[in-house]
């Protein structure tokens, strides 16, 4: 293992940055949109991260999505994929947050790829994740992230906890309802330097926009037996369409990235979301699928406080990381 471990190292630590050389000539430059102010490239520093990706149905999943040129991954067997993602953002133009990230692996495209190919194809069948639900710390992060990108960013209260031996974060809604809980052991220590980008779907307004985010970080990564963590959710709002998604107990890999540099894309787009009448799509947008209405981000302030921390004393967040997974 260690002669791999060495190898992969190798490998990935010749891959070129994903910051396109656009971001990195935008640096020193400034901008305000939407009254946040900016310094060029939007970036983070010093940012822990926690990843877990867990089996769902593929059936199930399609449900899920808006529109129809998103396509669920499939894994075989009828098989998707759930991905979350926690990152406790220190050092921001907005200030410091965690946003908790519950999405589905996805292409976007005319018709669904074959099982697995899109992880070959990533940039052809353009490989992404289409956000179900994405709370946040403050306030400012959702006037930005739902106003600007597109991003489904809603106001709660969250946590990063890190231990010698897990890493887990929780969410309530700021009303007390309880969100989700995500916890891997954490994987043995390799060292390994990632430089990823990562395309997000999101449904706003009736459209369906996608944003790209760059991460480069030395992390620890699990995959397949090796890699251990549970999911828990609760009756949050936004988290009942992942309720019936079957979430396997057993995860697919889990990462844990100490700290990580991002870079969000300035640039992003966006297309109508269709259906098969004006009947369905309304019926889309009076059900959350096709996204919230502009009306959602007026009024919004740059606040920069955080609610009180979650309740970690819930029956339902207490167990072990190897625990079966709620749904």
């Amino acid at each position: 293992m260690s002669l791999l471990t060495s190898a992969a190292r190798t490998v990935l630590s010749r891959v070129p940055s994903p910051v396109p050389r656009r971001q990195r000539r935008l640096t020193g430059q400034a901008a305000r949109v939407d009254t946040i102010p900016y310094a060029m490239p939007v970036s983070s520093e010093d940012s822990p991260v926690l990843m877990a990706a867990f089996p769902i149905s593929l059936s199930a999943a399609r449900a899920v999505l808006p529109g129809t040129e998103l396509h669920p991954v499939s894994l075989g067997f009828g098989r998707g994929v759930l991905v979350a993602t926690v990152v406790n953002y220190r050092s921001t133009d907005i200030g410091q947050y965690i946003e908790y990230s519950l999405a589905i692996a996805v292409t976007h495209g005319p018709r669904p790829a074959p099982p697995l190919l899109p992880l070959a194809l990533m940039r052809t069948l353009q490989l992404g994740q289409y956000v179900v639900d994405l709370p946040v710390s403050t306030e400012v992060s959702v006037k930005g992230g739902k106003g600007i990108w597109g991003m489904p960013k809603h106001q709660a209260s969250l946590d990063f906890v890190v231990t010698d031996t897990t890493v887990s974060a929780q969410y309530d809604t700021l009303d007390g309802q309880f969100g989700a809980l995500v916890e891997i052991e954490r994987p043995a220590p390799v060292g390994l330097p990632l430089k990823l980008a990562a395309a997000n779907y999101c449904a706003f307004r009736g459209q369906l926009m996608k944003s790209t985010i760059y991460f480069e970080a030395t992390g620890d990564v699990a995959v397949g037996p090796g890699a251990r963590a549970r999911i828990v959710l609760g009756d949050a709002p936004g988290v009942q369409p992942l309720r019936a998604l079957q979430i396997g107990s057993k995860p697919l890999f889990t990462a844990w990235l100490p700290t990580a540099h991002g870079v969000l894309d300035d640039h992003y787009e966006a297309w109508f979301l269709t259906s098969d009448s004006l009947g369905s799509v309304d019926a889309a947008l009076a059900d959350g699928r096709f996204g919230e209405p502009l009306e959602s981000v007026h009024g919004l302030g740059r606040g920069e406080t955080w609610p009180p921390p979650p309740d970690r004393s819930r029956p339902e967040v207490q167990g072990r990381v190897a625990a079966e997974v709620a749904t």
